[in-house]
This record gives structure tokens, sequence and C-alpha cells, in this order.
């Protein structure tokens, strides 16, 4: 699979291809009956299957604050899209050029003369364009003027008898439903990032934490959890608390994972964070003497999971 980066960056090869547009935050077994989809008519038509998606995606590029947490941050986003078997991934930098364009000017630019496409698969509900006009009708009437055709998600995924939404899953992970959300999924519940160095506290306290760098985007998970660090096929079980840490008045969400028994450095290093079973809310404490037993507690609840799986 390849990674593109603006329809700038798009090549003759890339064209002609069937495409699907959307979020896909969790690439869920709803978007995966949709991706076989385009995957089988990319097959028919002899073409590459393609995906659109945006970064950030829109709401979040309209008000962050009031935005959904994301179950799956970009990076982890491809790499599961990449599982699916899908020719390339266009990401298309949602900026104010492209939320100025008319629903036309978005048709016209990118779908005809930058993608050439010849059949796009797309929910009913997808709205584009600044002037208001662009949703699934308007997208069918302009497929046929343009020799492509236009085909509704509801119906791939009423036919594979999936019922996954993003948004029910991020309802799951609000209720801490680990085991729901990833029938829902049909994979683990994972984020994953780099290694980065932190203030340290966890290591004052006794719990050396690995700051896991999640970039800009608010996740949809936030609590204290049991996880499995994976680092370069190996995994560490571990606990992990995601979130902005109010104990010592934190704002940005962060993820710390400490890991049981290790004495490695992995700074610098990517990681994958495999979330297995909530342990509380994150909630601020009285003070650090407070923390340190509730870390303790929260340590041995996560090793009580480990030793009876």
């Amino acid at each position: 699979m390849k990674l593109i980066r603006g329809i700038h960056n798009i090549r003759l090869h890339h064209q002609k291809c069937v495409l699907t547009i959307g979020n896909f935050d969790g690439v869920h077994r709803g978007h995966q009956a949709i991706l076989s989809r385009v995957k089988f008519l990319a097959s028919e038509y002899r073409v590459p299957s393609c995906i659109m998606i945006f970064e950030p995606q829109p709401r979040e590029f309209f008000s962050s604050d009031n935005a959904p947490g994301r179950i799956t941050q970009l990076r982890d986003k491809v790499r599961l899209l990449e599982g699916q078997g899908i020719d390339y991934v266009l990401v298309m930098p949602f900026n104010k050029n492209l939320q100025q364009l008319t629903a036309r000017e978005f048709c016209r630019s990118i779908l005809t003369d930058g993608l050439q496409v010849r059949h796009l698969v797309v929910g009913d509900d997808f709205r584009f364009g600044c002037d208001r006009q662009g949703d699934f009708n308007y997208l069918n009437q302009f497929g046929i003027e343009h020799d492509f055709v236009v085909e509704n998600t509801t119906s791939v995924v009423t036919q594979k008898q999936e019922r996954v939404s993003s948004s029910l899953i991020r309802l799951l992970l609000k209720e801490s439903d680990i085991a729901q959300a990833e029938i829902a999924l049909g994979h683990p519940v994972e984020l994953s990032g780099r290694i980065v160095r932190g203030k340290q506290l966890g290591r004052t306290l006794g719990f050396p934490t690995a700051n896991v760098h999640l970039k800009s985007a608010k996740p949809a998970l936030t609590g204290v959890y049991a996880v499995v660090l994976v680092h370069n096929g190996i995994e560490y079980p571990s606990v992990a608390n995601i979130g902005t840490r109010p104990t010592v008045d934190g704002v940005q969400t962060i993820l710390e994972v400490n890991i049981f028994g290790f004495t490695g450095d992995l700074y610098g290093e990517y990681v994958n964070v495999r979330f297995c079973q909530f342990i509380r809310d994150e909630r601020k404490m009285a003070g650090l003497e407070e923390l340190e037993k509730q870390i303790q507690l929260d340590k041995e609840k996560a090793q009580h999971y480990f030793i009876n799986q």
C-alpha cells in the first residue's frame, strides 16, 4: 500500500481508481465491509483501489475542543488500512483551501481532474463543499454527468449485516467495555507512538513510565488500563494511564506506560500499546502521597489481570 499526501502527489498510475471517502476512524468491521467492496470493484474494473481520508478530520478542523476523541491516531489508521489490502491511501490536508472549495470545485478538481474516478463508494450522510450543496444526491448526479458510478455504503453494510459505527465504538470505550469494543472493531484496541522524555515524575515515585507521544489528536480512551506494550515483536505486560494527569495540573493528554520489571531504554522507539482491561477512571488525588499509593494499587490490579489470563 502507498500513502499519498495531497492531490498534487497523484500520478497517472494512481488515476482511474475505485474510491471511497471518509474518516475511517477505528477501521472497524463496518469499514472493513466497505473496503472489501472497494477491493472487489477495483478488481472488476482492473484499476487501483483508493481511500481518501482527511487530516485533521473535518470536525477537528472546525472545533477541536468539541470534536469526538479518536479511536485511532493517523499512524494506527494507516497501518490498519494497509492490512485491508487497499492499493493506496490519499491523505488530504483539511485546511482553508479545501474547506473553501464549492461542491462542484471539489468534484471537478479532485474526483475527475485529480483522480479520474471510475466508481465512488460513499455514505449517504457525506457532506462537502463550502456552498453546502455537496451530498450523496449531488455526487450521484455529478457522476452521471462525468461517467462514473456512485454507490451508497449503507447498502454494503446492510448486505454484510454489519451495523457498526465509530460512534458506537466511542460509546463502548467511554463505558470502559474493551471486550465489546474489540468485537465491534474486529481487532484489538491499540494506540502507537514514539517514546519521548517526560518530567520523570513516575521515576521519582518509584514507577518509571514510558511516555508515548500521541501528537495533537485527542484520543477516545481515558483512564487507567492493564495494557500490553509491544516493541520489536516482544510483548510486555504493563499498566498505563491515558489522560491529562490532573493531580499534577496537566493539560495535554499523555499516554504513560509502566512496564513491569523493565529496565531498558526505549527513548525514541516506536511502540504499540494494546489495551486489555479497564481499571479505573482518571481522577485528581489529594497529593503525591495518595497518587503513589493509587499507582501501586493500579499496578497490582493489572498484574492480577495478567496472572489470571
